[in-house]
């Protein structure tokens, strides 16, 4: 019985030393952050973009509520300078109303290698949209794409998809730049 607890006592130390060896020595991980924040009427949030596939990059994305404009920019890294501004006006992408009480939401999301996107939500009509920045016309700037844009849910006081009266989502119209929807 002796020998049985001491085999176990060594198998358990074993596994202990192998687990450890994996931990300590195991290739350390590249660490990937994106942030947001908010104050008062403006919105930012950070995620890598790919304008040269050789160069990382960071891009700045600003929601400005008072300007119904989406904005965004990428900093060069060699010169440690932004690289001009982007623009989408909201209103005309998510089909708002001047003056219209809206809450957008946004965060930023890994795409792949280098990219991220932006997933901006419209949360009094139920509009979400993905969109992505990249090298502007003939390489020179940023540009802001439009992926995608669909409804999470029905706006207050219409029928919601599914129920009686209420037909199926339809996505928005298109509008601004927009690239084909990103197949899986």
């Amino acid at each position: 019985m002796r020998t049985l607890v001491q085999a176990g006592v060594v198998a358990a130390a074993g596994a202990a030393g192998v687990a450890a060896a994996l931990f300590f020595f195991a290739p350390p991980r590249q660490a990937g952050a994106a942030s947001n924040d908010r104050y008062q009427d403006m919105i930012m949030a950070t995620g890598a973009v790919t304008v040269n596939p050789k160069v990382q990059t960071d891009g700045v994305w600003l929601l400005d509520y008072k300007a119904g404009k989406l904005l965004g920019t990428v900093i060069d890294r060699n010169q440690g300078k932004i690289v001009g501004w982007a623009e989408v006006d909201l209103a005309t992408e998510f089909g708002l109303q001047a003056r219209a009480d809206v809450h957008f939401m946004m965060t930023t999301g890994y795409i792949t290698q280098g990219q991220s996107a932006l997933y901006l939500a419209e949360t009094t009509t139920g509009q979400f949209g993905v969109f992505t920045m990249g090298p502007g016309q003939n390489n020179v700037g940023v540009a802001i794409r439009r992926h995608d844009m669909t409804k999470f849910r029905q706006a207050a006081g219409q029928p919601a998809a599914g129920l009686p009266g209420g037909g199926p989502a339809q996505p928005a119209a298109p509008g601004g730049a927009i690239l084909p929807q990103i197949q899986p």
